[in-house]
């Protein structure tokens, strides 16, 4: 991965001013009584800018913006956030990278956003991180769970989310050495930072035993139109355990092929592919039935799960705010629950709606949120910029996804 601080616009002197203005605004609370505000906060409004993804490909996914658009509406029906009605501007990016910078520009300069908030995808990421840590401005709660985002001594202004991709690796690969340690093992991944991120995890989880257990490692391009051939090559390695480390249209693809070739290994999925009614309905249920992979949520189609208190009110607001949105998409969990983080940070800011402000509450969390599994918290420190760090296996039994594993801490 790239380490901007190569990059001619990251000298170390900058570095050290970026820290010292951002420690300086965390410690310089305004007088009792006194409003701060910094662009995108008044007395009436927050603005909060979002980029989401518009390629065919990565479409599903934009369904987490449409959801935390639906969380924000409930909030300013209910008089926003200590008074302050949430302004949500959400904009839709190519598939270029570089489109993102363009957007973040526009959100920031033009739209004049106080935080810029749960972007899409690694790469949008990476090319917008720079530009944000130049103008201070928070880049919170990032739609990607690659471990580049928890980097509070380069980049203090950008924090994650979820568990990384890393660690997802890692602990498939613990499972499997625990409960089929003489496996063969294919893998499937992404050719992007994404996907090395994943199989980086493997090997490590994997160890000593990592060269003798992975017989067949291939990966694929946004751009290939089909895996069909990537697929034989792994079924013809003769492996019985499929790593699919593939995500969206890819991931539908990788389970229809397999199960079509009459290739039945045990099978794993990453979090960011488990949507029933996005990755896995379009497979088909049949041939999803038994792939395994991991969760951080509760679940809320059963109805034991409704009896949950947290479950009803969700559920209340899908029926409210979200309506057309299917029940069976993971991705309205996903963005219910970063818009209810990003809330309470910026309840706890109070009337100290500076930029530094918001970063000094982001990076002093430890809280539960409500449909989140017991056990799993949001906790941040200002050196710990990843604000969830477990998750627990789960496995499809061709209705709904069944946990079977215990809460793994990374």
């Amino acid at each position: 991965m790239k380490n901007f601080l190569q990059q001619s616009e990251y000298g170390f002197l900058t570095h050290l001013a970026l820290l010292a203005s951002l420690a300086a605004g965390i410690y310089a609370a305004p007088a009792q009584g006194q409003n701060s505000y910094d662009p995108g906060a008044s007395d009436t409004e927050i603005k909060i800018g979002n980029i989401a993804p518009s390629s065919p490909s990565e479409s599903e996914y934009g369904a987490v913006a449409h959801a935390e658009a639906a969380y924000f509406r409930m909030i300013n029906d209910r008089g926003g956030v200590n008074g302050r009605k949430i302004n949500f501007l959400s904009l839709q990016s190519s598939p270029e990278a570089s489109n993102s910078l363009d957007l973040a520009r526009r959100l920031v300069e033009t739209d004049k956003v106080l935080l810029v908030f749960s972007t899409f995808g690694t790469e949008s990421n990476l090319a917008i991180r720079g530009y944000l840590n130049q103008q201070k401005v928070p880049q919170l709660f990032v739609q990607s769970s690659s471990a580049v985002f928890n980097d509070p001594s380069h980049f203090p202004w950008t924090m994650g989310f979820f568990a990384t991709y890393r660690t997802e690796g890692l602990v498939y690969a613990k499972y499997i050495l625990q409960n089929k340690p003489g496996a063969k093992v294919a893998v499937l991944y992404a050719n992007d930072d994404a996907g090395k991120e994943y199989l980086a995890g493997v090997h490590e989880g994997l160890g000593s035993n990592a060269s003798q257990m992975i017989v067949k490692e291939v990966s694929y391009q946004t751009s290939d139109q089909t895996l069909e051939p990537q697929i034989n090559a792994l079924k013809d390695s003769g492996a019985d355990v499929f790593l699919n480390l593939s995500v969206g249209t890819f991931a539908t693809q990788a389970i229809a092929t397999a199960y079509d070739l009459g290739w039945h290994p045990m099978q794993f999925i990453p979090n960011a592919s488990l949507s029933v009614a996005a990755s896995l309905e379009p497979a088909g249920l049949e041939k999803s039935t038994g792939i395994i992979t991991n969760a951080r949520s509760k679940s809320w189609t059963s109805p034991r799960a409704q009896s949950d208190p947290a479950v009803r009110d969700f559920l209340d607001w899908m029926r409210k705010y979200n309506p057309e949105a299917s029940l069976r998409d993971q991705n309205n969990v996903a963005g219910y629950e970063r818009a209810e983080a990003l809330v309470e940070v910026l309840t706890r800011c109070g009337n100290d709606l500076t930029r530094a402000s918001v970063m000094k509450q982001a990076s002093s969390l430890n809280l539960e949120l409500g449909m989140l599994r017991p056990g799993i918290r949001v906790t941040t420190r200002p050196t710990d910029y990843q604000p969830i760090k477990q998750l627990f296996l789960i496995r499809f039994d061709g209705r709904e996804w069944m946990p079977f594993g215990a809460t793994t801490v990374n």
